[in-house]
Parts: structure tokens; sequence; C-alpha cells
């Protein structure tokens, strides 16, 4: 079989799973219509391969078609080629082989921004900050980061070279890392956000993520904790069944957690906690944000239906649907949607209807008007088609655009990199905080670093400024629009200071990020949370959690 007819293979099966929803009248007029788009497709495709003035790629040509009959589905079924298979099982299981080096690009740089504890990338001296020049001698610099991050994996026990361009070094560092089996912890951090408050970062829903919660629930207790904040923020989810496994740490054996509901019965089933739990009675916060979706919504549905928590932070994502993966020809895999999923109380969150499609292939949101009104254990309302609303609503500060300018253009980063080598050592990160006069050293250093940014109000003048040159009323405003020019030059200029806590958080966090990685990342941040300062609150007034929970509110 030719490369070409291997690949119209793949799409003939994949094009069946497009042609299947069509509603038509009997089987054999669906079987007709199968088997005609099929011979359209093969006939089409060998007719450009032939004519066509390029040479034609088949695996571009046939992947760009597979994808966009897909995305007419939904975003959550893909086509998943062989070459694919390796990223899409560290998604699934978060293992692959590697050094534990998280790298990015910061301002046009592959940079180092992150070390995994205990792997071999920190233990063999790779430090947040490094510039990544070079992988086993192949030079990186025009590569993406993608590109880059592939070059760092490879089997277990096999070697790797890293040439870094490091901070305070005349010259480019080469150093020498074994893979091994990376583990990527659903759970980053757990610890004590106050003396009897303990905290739970759940990142990721990959294989054994009930488990790690678990066992971080028990060690907590074990710490003191009397009261459990679970941060679910930012989570996209992932595994349905470790969903059931954490809400079981928390519910007794033998309840609903979540129902799935499809065209086909076999997709049809109950899913129920099977194990004992850890505490069903310690007071619980469940946070959640437009970044929490799939699995971190059925968590926090659950948690929601039964009353066990409060949530609290903003609305969920809204994703209620249930994907499987397919095996395909030639080792390529297919994740199809196959189910909606629907929490204890009989609500399914899904946001948006793929069904009723735009003349411009958008979606929309499920209206107020069709929205069901369910209840909870206790009784109180909540409704379906638009996330997880949560019990306590929090809003984080949007970002500045001169703290957007600082982080985009690296120079937060550059800075903490910076201070780590002028600075031996820091306190703890939940105590650690620059004082006013590194702050102002800080704006020092940036005195030659470009930094500009627009604001709103300069983008509004601008297009004012257009408008008034077309309309000719320019020069009838001219002297006013210059005076608020020069207003806004000078309070930009001030923008250091009018946001000065804002810009300090963000280098905290990154400071602490480079003595005590991802955990000190997290813990800087416990003192201007707003989201956690709440849920503190929240917590350790008993009165006002059963208030919360009581549907006479």
């Amino acid at each position: 079989m030719s490369f070409s007819s291997k690949k119209i293979k793949i799409w003939g099966l994949s094009s069946l799973l497009l042609v299947v929803v069509f509603a038509f009248t009997s089987p054999a007029d669906r079987y007709f219509e199968i088997a005609k788009n099929l011979d359209i497709f093969a006939t089409l495709f060998k007719e450009v391969n032939a004519l066509y003035v390029d040479e034609v790629n088949p695996n571009k040509v046939i992947k760009t078609g597979i994808d966009a009959m897909l995305a007419s589905l939904d975003p959550y079924t893909n086509y998943i080629p062989e070459d694919d298979i390796e990223d899409f099982r560290t998604q699934s299981t978060g293992q692959y082989g590697g050094i534990g080096a998280v790298t990015s690009r910061v301002d046009g740089k592959i940079r180092v921004v992150m070390l995994m504890e205990g792997y071999s990338a920190e233990k063999n001296g790779l430090k947040i900050g490094d510039e990544v020049i070079k992988i086993d001698n192949i030079d990186v610099r025009g590569m993406s980061r993608e590109a880059t991050s592939d070059l760092m994996k490879g089997q277990a026990n096999s070697p790797v070279s890293l040439t870094v361009i490091r901070y305070g070094s005349a010259s480019p560092i080469t150093l020498n890392f074994k893979r091994e089996k990376v583990k990527i912890s659903n759970v980053p951090y757990y610890g004590m956000v106050t003396n009897n408050i303990g905290y739970i970062k759940l990142s990721d829903f990959t294989m054994q993520a009930g488990k790690e919660v678990k066992n971080a629930v028990i060690a907590l207790k074990d710490k003191g904790a009397e009261k459990v904040i679970l941060d679910l923020r930012g989570n996209p989810g992932g595994l349905l069944l470790e969903a059931v496994n954490i809400t079981n740490v928390f519910l007794p054996k033998g309840l609903d957690v979540v129902s799935t509901k499809g065209k086909l019965a076999e997709n049809n089933a109950t899913y129920k906690t099977l194990n004992s739990p850890v505490d069903i009675g310690i007071p619980l916060a469940v946070l959640v944000n437009s970044g929490s979706a799939s699995a971190s919504e059925i968590v926090a549905g659950t948690v929601q239906d039964y009353d066990r928590g409060v949530i609290i932070g903003e609305k969920s994502f809204g994703k209620g649907l249930v994907q499987i993966t397919r095996p395909l020809s030639y080792n390529a895999q297919l994740k199809v949607t196959t189910a909606k999923y629907y929490t204890p109380s009989g609500r399914c969150i899904q946001a948006l209807d793929y069904t009723f499609r735009r003349g411009d292939g958008s979606v929309g949101k499920i209206p107020d008007s069709l929205k069901s009104e369910f209840k909870t254990s206790n009784g109180r309302k909540v409704l379906d088609g638009g996330g997880i609303d949560p019990d306590v609503n929090t809003k984080q500060e949007a970002l500045s655009p001169i703290a957007y300018s600082l982080l985009s253009k690296g120079l937060i980063f550059d800075y903490a990199t910076k201070y780590h080598y002028e600075h031996p050592s820091i306190p703890e990160a939940k105590v650690f905080g620059l004082s006013n006069a590194e702050y102002e050293e800080f704006k020092k250093w940036l005195k030659d670093k470009d930094y500009s940014y627009d604001t709103e109000v300069e983008a509004t003048l601008k297009k004012l400024k257009e408008t008034a040159k077309k309309e000719k009323y320019f020069k009838d405003i001219e002297a006013h629009i210059k005076g608020v020019e020069e207003t806004l030059i000078s309070s930009k200029e001030n923008d250091l200071n009018a946001f000065k806590d804002q810009v300090l958080t963000l280098l905290e966090d990154e400071i602490a990020s480079r003595y005590y990685l991802e955990r000190g990342s997290i813990e800087s941040t416990f003192d201007s949370d707003k989201t956690i300062l709440e849920a503190i609150e929240v917590l350790n007034n008993k009165d006002r959690y059963n208030q919360i929970l009581s549907a006479a509110r």
C-alpha cells in the first residue's frame, strides 16, 4: 500500500465518525452516503496529488482535512497521529522520559523556567534562568520551545547534554544528564497555609491523582490541619475516574458522583464512590476559576451538590463532555466525545452548544432561558448549562499594563535571576518579601530597559485622533488632546509606584521559585491571593460556613 493510500485509510476511519452523526432515515441511506463520500474524497485526493502545481505532502494535507472535519464537531474530538502519541501519553499518565526541566521562550530565548525536585536537571546543576543554546550539540536557538522540549525527552537511562548561557558566566557551560522516567505530580504542593488550615494544589487528573490527594489530606491532618483548601484553579481536567476517587476522599462510600449519557447505551454509566473516605466531616473549601474544567468541575459540582464544602472563586469553564480514545491504523488514535456527564443533582454543566452553529461556524453559550434549576442535598438552588457557579465569588485583580509588560518582556524573570545570584539565601517563601529599598533597586535596574506599553486610554486616544482628522475636527481639539497626552505620560511615569503591590507580588513569586522551586512559587502567594484569603476567612468562620451551605440563606 502506498503512503498516500495509508493516509486515505486513516481519513476513511475518521470520516466514518463524521458521517455516522447524520440522521438519515434508514441504515441503507446512511451507508450509501458513507461509501459515496469516501469515494469522492479518495478520487479528489488522487486528482489533487496528480495535478497540483507543487508537490503535495500527504501527511500535512490529510491531517488538515481530518482536523477540520473533527473541529466541526467539538474541540475535544481530536486525531492523534503516531508522531504525537508520546505527548498524548504524557498528558494521560503524567509520565515521560526526560530530565525534569521545564523550558519556555522568554524574550525570544529558550530559558529554563522550572526544575522538578529530585530529578536529573536539579541534581546535576541546571538552574532556573539558564538560556539553553544547544542540546546534544544541536543549536536550538532558532527552534520552537516545543521542538526544544522534544529534544530533551527520550528513553530512560539515555544520556543528553545541554549547553547553556548562565547569568554571570563568561562563556557557555555544558552540562551532562541521564534521562529518567519523570512523573509529573498531580499535587505539586500541599502544606499548611495557617496553623490549622491545610492547602492542596491539584493541577492535573492523571493516574494516581486520587491517591495523591488522599495522601496529602492524611499528611496535613497529621500536621494539625482541622480544615482543608483544595485548589482546582487552572486545572483543565483529565481522567474521570480520578475525579471520582478524589471526591471519595471527602464523601462516604456508595454515593453517586457522576453519570454519563451518550448516543450508545454502552456509554451510559453511573460512577459511585467505592472506597472508605479519609474524612467526611472536615470543613472544606474548593477553589475554582474559568480555567477549572471537566474533571475539576466534576469534583467541584459533586462537593456542591452534596453540600460537602464551599466553592469559592470564579465561574468554572463549563465542559460537560466525556471523551474516550480508540486505536486507528498505523499507530494513530482518535479521541472522541461520546457522552455528556451529569453531577449528582442531575445537572450537566456544559456551557457551549456544539450541536447548533452560527453561519461563521462559531457556537453560543446556553441561554439563561434554557437553563434548568436543580437542588443540592440541603435544598440550595443550582443551575445547569454554564459551569459551576461558586458559592462565594471572588475576582483576582487584572494585570495592569505595566505589570503585563514587565512579565511579557521577561524583565520580572531576568531580575529574579539577577537577585538569586546576588543573594545566597532568602527567608522561607511564606514570609519572604522585598523591602522598599530593594524595590527602588529594581526601579533603578529598569531605567535602561525597554518596557514600553500602551494603555487602553492611549489606544482610545489614538483612535480619537484618527477619527477627528478624518472628520475635520482635529484642529479644534488638538490642544485638548495634547494636554491629555502629557497627563498620560506623567501618569505612566508613576505606574511603578501606582501598581507597586502588584509588581512586588510578581517579583516575590518569581524570586521565591529560584530558591524553593514550585513550592516557593505557590507559598509566596499565600498572603496576597484574594481567593485563598477568602477561603481562610470562610473556613475560620463556622457560622458563615454553615450559613453558605444552608438553603435558608
